[in-house]
């Protein structure tokens, strides 16, 4: 059998990447500079990654991709700076034998599992986490920074951001990027790609310095005591990427209600199509407002919030005791019930954030929503499910998906009462081919069965260690690293974590976060013999 891929120069090009990747690394060294703290763990990475970057680059120097390459090229990328980025993480918790002491060795990204799932989470922008004690007496500054950094890098896309800035990766960028882009597609939005790269880079840039000065605003106006600089950009850097990693161990639960409404539209922004925000800086504003897509997006996010405004307003959200297994500090029911119920801004205010992180796979908490009642955690899971637009930083199955879906499904509806009627399927005014419809029903068939295959073996996994863990909390641990949400139920709920799993349980969702970056089918491509064969 010959190879028809030339694995050779898609390895070749991600070497190109990783040696890129050094530039970022000299931010959380800056930090921890500014901080006074150790910068050991990101000169030893950046050394570790210049050096693999340099050697890979070398195995064809002049690659050629097609699309096969592309496929290949992406995959391996993500899973390469997903391990690039867990180093900073373990030499922090090892040091460097005779070399570094250990920065902090009881730290739980020491398990090179851990660090390894921490790093997946943060480049995929899933926002999941094993850190079971999140402050800055157990992580440096420096480590903070890069954490939350590797989602903001992740979050428009690290292959997008190469084919933008690098002239090598603009030969085949087109194939690269079809590879990588959430969703079905991506809009090209100039002849050439990497100009269409960079106005996609240009407004993900706008809108996290925005966000940054906003909040920084609050802070200066005495309207967010605790949002100092550094809070501010480090939610600037994982609010525009969907990712939700916040430097606080209660998310932004820890702030007030004014962060918590600034936050709202930037998440809303982040999950909304890049592309109309680069038509209305060109003067096309109507593209935004008369977009099909944007306009179901808006409507699910409003009759979500709408009913899950309703369920916390009337109290039935908030449990008279803690679920089982879990342990809730009784005044802090008692606090909540009393601002929520009754409350027509603390409820609306609490639903629509809510809806908005879960939707758009943001993954922030303005609550700790595991005191809420079934009603209003199967509001949130079912959430979980939808996703952002296409073309956008969020993830899960993707809305336009859905909203396809249920234009097809009225076709049929319609068909079967009128045998003789030829009616497409229309988005944004133009007739869809019947091919994109089968693939996306095959996507979102393939999605449903990973995520019930995925919990089935979660679930095993779990009681093979013992682990007290009930099917909702599996489904939603599957759900929230699958759609790279973040946050589940019950033990990894948005103020827990999921470092009770086995190594084995944390390595199958780091699988399970990469495909779900990736949209399974460019990782699931690369298993079929007839991609390798000629």
């Amino acid at each position: 059998m010959r190879v028809r891929v030339d694995y050779r120069a898609s390895l070749s090009l991600v070497g190109t990447v990783l040696k890129y990747l050094v530039v970022p690394l000299l931010v959380p060294v800056v930090v921890a500079v500014i901080y006074g703290e150790t910068v050991i763990p990101f000169v030893v990475t950046m050394l570790v990654t210049l050096s693999v970057g340099l050697g890979l680059e070398r195995l064809k120097p002049d690659p050629d991709i097609g699309a096969r390459e592309g496929f290949l090229m992406v995959a391996a990328t993500w899973f390469a700076v997903a391990v690039v980025g867990a180093i900073p993480y373990l030499i922090e918790a090892w040091g460097i034998p005779m070399l570094v002491d250990p920065v902090h060795p009881s730290s739980t990204l020491g398990n090179p599992a851990n660090a390894l799932f921490e790093s997946m989470s943060g480049f995929t922008t899933t926002g999941a986490t094993v850190l079971g004690d999140i402050s800055y007496d157990t992580h440096t500054r420096g480590i903070m920074m890069w954490r939350q950094l590797t989602q903001w890098l992740g979050g428009m896309g690290i292959v997008v951001l190469a084919v933008a800035i690098l002239p090598e990766l603009s030969v085949g960028g087109a194939q690269l990027m079809d590879a990588e882009a959430p969703g079905p597609g991506i809009e090209k939005l100039s002849p050439r790609i990497a100009e269409t790269a960079r106005a996609l880079w240009g407004a993900y840039l706008g809108f996290t310095l925005l966000e940054i000065l906003l909040l920084y605003g609050l802070h200066v106006g005495g309207m967010a005591p605790n949002m100092d600089a550094y809070n501010a950009i480090a939610h600037g850097l994982t609010t525009m990427p969907t990712g939700g990693f916040s430097p606080e161990a209660r998310s932004i639960e820890a702030f007030s209600a004014a962060v918590q409404w600034v936050i709202v539209p930037f998440m809303i922004a982040a999950g909304t199509n890049f592309a109309l925000f680069w038509h209305v800086l060109t003067g096309e504003p109507r593209r935004l407002i008369e977009d099909s897509e944007f306009k179901f997006y808006v409507g699910v996010i409003g009759v979500l919030s709408g009913l899950l405004a309703l369920v916390l307003f009337t109290g039935d959200a908030m449990l008279a005791t803690a679920p089982a297994g879990e342990t809730f500090d009784q005044a802090y029911l008692d606090r909540f019930r009393g601002l929520i119920l009754g409350d027509a801004e603390t409820s609306l205010r609490q639903s629509v954030f809510q809806v908005v992180s879960i939707v758009t796979t943001t993954g922030y908490a303005s609550m700790d929503f595991n005191a809420w009642s079934p009603l209003g955690q199967y509001l949130l899971l079912f959430a979980m499910f939808i996703g952002g637009s296409a073309g956008s930083t969020g993830g899960a199955v993707k809305i336009v998906r859905w909203y396809v879906i249920l234009k097809s499904i009225r076709r049929e509806l319609f068909t079967t009462a009128h045998p003789d009627a030829i009616r497409p399927v229309r988005l944004g005014g133009r007739a869809l081919d019947e091919r994109a419809i089968r693939g996306i029903y095959a996507f979102t068939l393939l999605y449903l069965v990973a995520f019930f295959a995925g919990t089935g073996l979660l679930f095993l996994d779990a009681s093979r260690i013992d682990q007290s863990i009930s099917i909702l909390e599996t489904m939603s641990a599957v759900a929230a690293t699958l759609g790279n949400v973040g946050p589940g139920f019950g033990v990894v709920g948005p103020m827990g974590s999921y470092l009770s799993f086995s190594n084995a349980g944390k390595t199958f969702m780091v699988v399970l976060m990469w495909i779900g970056r990736l949209e399974i089918l460019p990782v699931l491509v690369l298993l079929t013999p007839g991609y390798w064969r000629r």
